[in-house]
């Protein structure tokens, strides 16, 4: 199950949607720097948030999202400094839109219709931070 909430509107959305970047965070962070005299400084701590969490419908023929719901997910993304629940795998995450990489969502539809409806569906990309 993975559902995103509000708080007061949740949205389920499609189980196949794949956490694309799960495995490229690591939750530490270092910097090197050199002293004038040529001494190594290194400076490391343990990352407590920002976590990206990409979620994407990977191909063609699978979690695609109906108009209604990327309307929801837009609106959302929409509000500045939203947080949101997202439930991923049996486990909650407080995130935020990650506005700083470029869209926040994507949205691309699997059949194009020149009378667009509610019902039509749609391929798309998520990008969360984790708080």
């Amino acid at each position: 199950m993975i559902q995103l909430s509000d708080g007061i509107t949740s949205l389920m959305l499609h189980d196949d949607l794949l956490w694309v970047d799960e495995h490229n965070w690591h939750p530490v962070e270092q910097s090197i720097n050199r002293t004038i005299t040529g001494s190594l400084i290194v400076s490391t701590a343990q990352r407590i948030a920002g976590r990206p969490i990409t979620l994407q419908s990977i191909d063609d023929s699978n979690a695609w999202h109906t108009l209604a719901q990327v309307n929801q997910l837009r609106n959302w993304a929409a509000v500045a400094g939203l947080a949101l629940t997202l439930t991923l795998r049996a486990t909650v995450r407080r995130v935020l839109f990650a506005h700083h990489e470029g869209a926040a969502i994507e949205a691309t539809p699997v059949v194009h219709y020149s009378d667009v409806s509610n019902a039509d569906f749609y391929r798309i990309t998520l990008r969360l931070i984790e708080m």
